[in-house]
C-alpha cells in the first residue's frame, strides 16, 4: 500500500509539472526572444539619433555608439550598402525589409537581427541593423529552464516526502487493523484497534471493535451458558435418576405415579433449558408485569418434595400490597431455584421464603437454618469455573440475572440462620433497587404471623 500511495502521489506530481512545465519553458523562451528584439530595436533607435540625414549628400563619416554588450550595430545606406559599424558589406532581408519603411526583424544563423529605418520628410535615408549573438539570447533561456527544472524537481522531492508520510500515515493503521482483523480470526476476541486519526480508518476499527465486542460477549454467553446449564439440571437431573432407581428397586412401587412424577421433572428440566437458551440470546431482557404469588406458587411446588423428603419445611409468606414490578419471569425463576437449591444442599432446617416492600423497590427474603457460608461479601457471588463440583456458579449466575434486571442480590444475614435478599426496583421507579432498611448486617424483618397470604408446608 505504501508504494502504491508513494507511486500515484509521484506519477500526478510529475505529470502537473510537465503539463504546466512544457508551456512555461515555451513561453520563458519566446519571452526572452521577444525582449532581446525590443532592446535591439530600442538600441537601433537611439544609434539613430546621431546620424545625420544629410550624411549622404556631405559624405561625413558615421561614428555609430557602441551599446555595450554583445550587440553590434551597422549603418546602411539606401543603396544597401554597409556605411559604418559591424555587418554585412550588402544588406540582408532584415535590412531590405527596413528600406521599405518597416522595422524588420530577421533570424540569420547564430543571430538575432533587428533593422531599423531611419526617415526625413517621411523618406528613408538609411538603416540602421542591430545583432546580437544567439547563443547571449540562448543561454538566458537556458538558466531560466535550468531554474524551472530545479523547482520541478523541488517539486517532486517534496511531493516525494510528503507521499512517503502519507503512505505511513495511511499505511501503518491499515496494516495494524489487518493483524487486528488476524488475530479476531485467530480467536481473540479481547484485541482492539485504536484510533490512528484517519477518519475512514477509525471507522472501520470502531467497526471491527464492535464486532469483537460482541463476539466476545456471544462467546463468553455460549460458555456460561453451557456451566450455567450444567449446574440447573444437575440437582433435577439427580433427583430424577433417584427416584426412577428407587421405583425400580421397590418391590410392588407404583410404577405409574413413578412415571408421572419423572414426567413432571422432564417438564421442569424443559423449563430451564428454555429460560437459559432465552436469557442467554437475548442481550436487552424482555420484561414484563411479574406475576408475583403464581412465581413464588410455582417454585413451592418444584421445591416442596425435595425439602419435605429430606423432612425440612417450606414456608411461603407474601405481605399484601406489595408494589408491581417489571421484570423477566424466566430470570426470577432462575435465581430462585438458584437461591433454592442452595438453601436445599447447604442450608438446615426450615426453609423460609419472604415478599415484602422495600424503600422503592419489593424484596423477596429467601432464609433457612443453616450456619451460614462459609465466603462472604462478594467473593460469594463471583463465578468460580474450571470446579467439578460446579461450585461459584450458581450464586454468581443469580446475581448476574438479577442485575441484568437492574435488581440487586445481597446476602443480608451471613448466618447463622443465612438469608439472601432479591431486590427489585418498582415498576414506577426503574433502576437500581433501594438498600432494605436491614440491609446493614441485620436480619430482615420477619414475616407477620397470621398474615392471610402465608402459606407452610
Amino acid at each position: 500500500m505504501t508504494r502504491r500511495i508513494l507511486s500515484t502521489i509521484l506519477a500526478v506530481t510529475t505529470l502537473a509539472v510537465a503539463l504546466f512545465g512544457v508551456p512555461l519553458a515555451v513561453g520563458v523562451r519566446r519571452l526572452y526572444d521577444n525582449e532581446a528584439v525590443v532592446r535591439l530595436e530600442r538600441e537601433a533607435a537611439e544609434a539613430g539619433i546621431a546620424v545625420p540625414a544629410s550624411f549622404t549628400r556631405s559624405g561625413d563619416p558615421v561614428e555609430l555608439p557602441e551599446p555595450g554588450g554583445a550587440i553590434t550595430l551597422a549603418l546602411y545606406g539606401v543603396d544597401g550598402a554597409r556605411v559604418a559599424g559591424r555587418g554585412p558589406a550588402r544588406a540582408d532581408e532584415a535590412v531590405a525589409g527596413a528600406l521599405r519603411g518597416d522595422v524588420s526583424a530577421g533570424h540569420p544563423p547564430g543571430a538575432l537581427v533587428v533593422a531599423v529605418p531611419l526617415t526625413s520628410d517621411e523618406q528613408v535615408f538609411a538603416v540602421i541593423r542591430a545583432t546580437v549573438p544567439r547563443r547571449v539570447v540562448d543561454a538566458r533561456i537556458h538558466r531560466a529552464w535550468l531554474t524551472m527544472a530545479a523547482l520541478a524537481l523541488a517539486a517532486l522531492a517534496a511531493a516525494g516526502a510528503l507521499a512517503w508520510r502519507q503512505a505511513r500515515r495511511l499505511g501503518q493503521p491499515v496494516r495494524a487493523l489487518a493483524e487486528t482483523a488476524t488475530r479476531l480470526g485467530h480467536g481473540d476476541f479481547s484485541v482492539r484497534a485504536g484510533p490512528s486519526g484517519v477518519t475512514e480508518v477509525d471507522a472501520a476499527a470502531e467497526a471491527l471493535n464492535v464486532t469483537a465486542g460482541r463476539l466476545g460477549e456471544l462467546l463468553a454467553r455460549e460458555r456460561a451458558f453451557s456451566a450455567d446449564a450444567s449446574h440447573q439440571l444437575r440437582t433435577p437431573l439427580t433427583r430424577l435418576r433417584l427416584q426412577l432407581e428407587n421405583a425400580l428397586s421397590t418391590p410392588g412401587a407404583d410404577h405409574g405415579e413413578a412415571i408421572e412424577a419423572a414426567l413432571g421433572d422432564i417438564d421442569h428440566l424443559e423449563v430451564t433449558v428454555e429460560d437459559l437458551l432465552a436469557l442467554a440470546r437475548d442481550v436487552a431482557p424482555h420484561r414484563e408485569r411479574l406475576d408475583l404469588p403464581a412465581l413464588l406458587a410455582d417454585a413451592e411446588q418444584r421445591w416442596h418434595g425435595p425439602l419435605a423428603a429430606a423432612g425440612r419445611p417450606l414456608r411461603v409468606t407474601v405481605e399484601p400490597d406489595l408494589p408491581p414490578v417489571d421484570a423477566s419471569t424466566a430470570a426470577l425463576r432462575q435465581v430462585l431455584d438458584v437461591l433454592l437449591g442452595n438453601a436445599t444442599e447447604h442450608g438446615a432446617g426450615a426453609v423460609t421464603v419472604h415478599a415484602r416492600p422495600a424503600v422503592d423497590a419489593l424484596a423477596i427474603d429467601i432464609t433457612d437454618e443453616g450456619p451460614g457460608p462459609s465466603v462472604t461479601g462478594e467473593d460469594l457471588f463471583r463465578r468460580r469455573s474450571g470446579t467439578a463440583t460446579g461450585r461459584g456458579i450458581g450464586l454468581a449466575l443469580a446475581r448476574s440475572l438479577t442485575d441484568a434486571e437492574g435488581g440487586r442480590l445481597i446476602l443480608s444475614r451471613p448466618g447463622p440462620a443465612p438469608c439472601f435478599s432479591l431486590l427489585l426496583p418498582t415498576a414506577d421507579r426503574p433502576g437500581d433497587a433501594a438498600m432494605p432498611p436491614g440491609d446493614d448486617g441485620a436480619p430482615p424483618a420477619p414475616p407477620p404471623t397470621g398474615s392471610p397470604v402465608a402459606r407452610g408446608r
